[in-house]
């Protein structure tokens, strides 16, 4: 298994994944807006896509980071946006793969580091937690919505 950035030419072994993501956080499957929304991100330079492929290149999963700014620190920092495996695929360290390969990215581009967001019932804190991240319990987040 190897991890590589994403481009437009991964598109089509990425959209059933982003799909099943989607579906994961109680989403309708959309297979169309998925490859959509993924290929502006992709031709826009919105997002960084790192996925994991085996030796056949078939994609095992796949983790979406988002550019940000602190004023604050007067930094860049980069928001783990997305983070999926296959079924198949799982416990097998692909997620922990992708992860720190997002850390290494956001070292090299000498960010202030990276922020996640996820579902209070996500199984996957436990994989946070043992790679060092941190639940942040000093600020509050708040969304607005239309």
């Amino acid at each position: 298994m190897k991890i590589i950035s994403a481009t437009i030419e991964n598109i089509d072994q990425l959209v059933p994944l982003f799909d099943k993501y989607r579906i994961f956080y109680k989403q309708s499957s959309d297979p169309e807006a998925a490859r959509k929304f993924l290929t502006e991100r992709l031709n826009k330079k919105e997002s960084v896509i790192f996925i994991a492929v085996d030796t056949h290149k078939n994609v095992l999963g796949f983790t979406q980071l988002y550019p940000v700014f602190s004023s604050v620190s007067l930094q860049r920092a980069y928001i783990l946006n997305d983070l999926y495996v296959t079924d198949k695929s799982r416990g097998k360290g692909i997620g922990e793969a992708l992860m720190n390969h997002a850390k290494k990215f956001a070292i090299e581009k000498n960010s202030k580091g990276l922020t996640l967001e996820t579902h209070k019932n996500n199984p996957a804190q436990k994989l946070y937690e043992r790679l060092g991240w941190k639940k942040d319990t000093h600020v509050l987040h708040y969304t607005w919505e239309i």
